[in-house]
């Protein structure tokens, strides 16, 4: 049987390390890795070689793809997206989005539930994203549904369509259509979801404190006889949205899956004490819980959402330098299980047409994951943990996460040795509105493949579902 082609000559990142060492595929999936030198020539099952049974052998491949110069990455999934369809093209777009994911190395997505119109709160919501993507998505793709207090009845119905998991916001939205779950809504929908075997996904802000904390940002901001100033409304955004307000909703996030059974999973953790809660409470308790944190937390601080400005406002907001460095640190020490984009655009004027009050709270950054754990010196195989192997095992997405025989061929290109400013030109998202143009950062996307194919714009992915 002819293998498609072998990949030659690069340093391929595997899930036992970064080595020399060939990859053979064949029908779109991985059918032998060969780490030995001189085992290019070779024959399956030859020493230093793991092959599927009966399978291709890298001699009888039909082409070679020269990867010489190159390190080989799996295929980043960024399993936190935002791309709003169907109902909010004009924000962002399947299309779009998922062409800037694969220029930034990127192979499949899974797309949050609230941002679309309708949002994915029931099997038609489901159809209607399936078909759009179907049809637009240069990458593969998996989607959540949502946990709000009026779709309790539809996550049976969700899971048989096949989400990966619920999202729930423990503070309003920002979406009127998507409601925020109160202590019952919460309880409930994480029996259900225990029951169903899916994990909850949790934006972790305590709504009381958040509350108490604007009402003393607030007061504080009464007794200023000044003008209000940009730096003022940033300030007084910083500090109404305190890590207090993560602190708080984590502790009954956990809580309550302590209670349930339910698998949770904490997303866009933006400081160190939320980080430490969450791994006590797995070490210590248990618990089956996790956490993502985003590049933004990692890269930039507060001092930088003042000089950026809207562009850079996400809820929770950037942190200060020591809360930055804390969540580095951790993140590299492995206590982060993933790091996902939060790709969360708007139109140009929902951004830089209001005050910074007023503004719409989502950074742009789906394409340049990768490039910003690079640069900040993150090493190669914790990359490939945080961004493939463990959001794969998290979602149980079937053939996806590493470059092991079996799973799809699903890799990305990257020139190590090169750094570069971000620019406008090379942006593929909607709007290119990203905080990281003309930030220099580490690498070169060369190409990404899904399943042995370079990703163009013809290339269409797939839906997976849960495993």
């Amino acid at each position: 049987m002819s293998a498609d082609f072998v990949l030659r000559g690069g340093q391929i990142v595997l899930p036992q390390g970064v080595v020399q060492a060939e990859l053979v595929v064949h029908e779109g999936r991985i059918v032998e890795v060969i780490t030995e030198p001189d085992a290019g020539a070779g024959t399956a099952g030859a020493a230093g070689t793991d092959a599927a049974a009966g399978t291709a052998s890298a001699g009888s491949a039909t082409r070679v793809l020269d990867a010489r110069g190159f390190t080989v990455f799996p295929g980043v999934i960024d399993a936190h997206v935002h791309f709003n369809e169907p109902g909010r093209t004009n924000w962002e777009g399947i299309a779009t989005g998922s062409a800037a994911l694969a220029a930034g190395g990127g192979t499949c997505f899974i797309d949050m539930p609230l941002n679309s119109d309708p949002p994915l709160l029931d099997g038609p919501a489901f159809d209607a994203k399936h078909a759009a993507a179907s049809v637009r998505s240069r990458t593969d793709f998996a989607f959540y549904g949502g946990l709000t207090p009026d779709n309790l009845d539809s996550l049976e119905e969700l899971a048989e369509r096949g989400v990966v998991g619920f999202k729930a916001f423990m503070c309003p939205s920002g979406i009127h259509e998507f409601q925020h779950v109160d202590a019952d809504t919460l309880h409930r929908g994480m029996e259900t979801a225990a029951r169903l075997g899916l994990p909850v996904l949790l934006h972790a802000e305590s709504p009381a404190v958040l509350a108490a904390a604007a009402a003393a940002a607030d007061s504080t901001a009464a007794g200023d006889t000044r003008a209000v100033t940009a730096p003022d409304a940033v300030r007084r955004f910083i500090d109404s949205r305190p890590v207090d307000a993560e602190i708080a909703a984590i502790t009954q996030a956990l809580s309550v899956a302590a209670e349930t059974g339910c698998r949770v999973h904490i997303v866009h953790v933006s400081s160190g004490r939320g980080v430490k809660l969450i791994r006590g409470a797995v070490m210590e308790h248990g618990l089956s819980a996790s956490c993502e944190t985003c590049p933004h937390y990692l890269y930039f601080n507060e001092q930088d959402l003042q000089d950026i400005g809207a562009r850079a406002k996400c809820a929770p907001p950037l942190r200060d330098e020591l809360t930055r460095r804390d969540l580095l640190s951790r993140l590299i020490g492995g206590e982060i299980d993933t790091v996902g984009s939060d790709h969360s655009p708007c139109p140009p004027d929902l951004k830089d047409g209001l005050p910074f009050e007023q503004a719409w709270g989502g950074i742009a950054g789906v394409q340049t994951t990768l490039r910003t754990l690079l640069t900040l010196g993150v090493p190669v195989q914790r990359i490939a943990q945080l961004t493939a192997a463990r959001p794969a095992e998290l979602f149980r997405l079937p053939g996806k996460g590493s470059l092991q025989v079996g799973n799809d061929a699903d890799f990305t290109l990257v020139e190590l040795d090169h750094e570069s400013p971000v620019s406008l030109a090379e942006l593929q998202d909607r709007h290119h509105m990203s905080p990281f143009v003309n930030r220099p950062l580490r690498g070169r996307i060369h190409a990404t493949y899904l399943r042995g194919r370079r990703i163009s714009a013809e290339t269409r992915g797939q839906l997976i579902r849960p495993s």
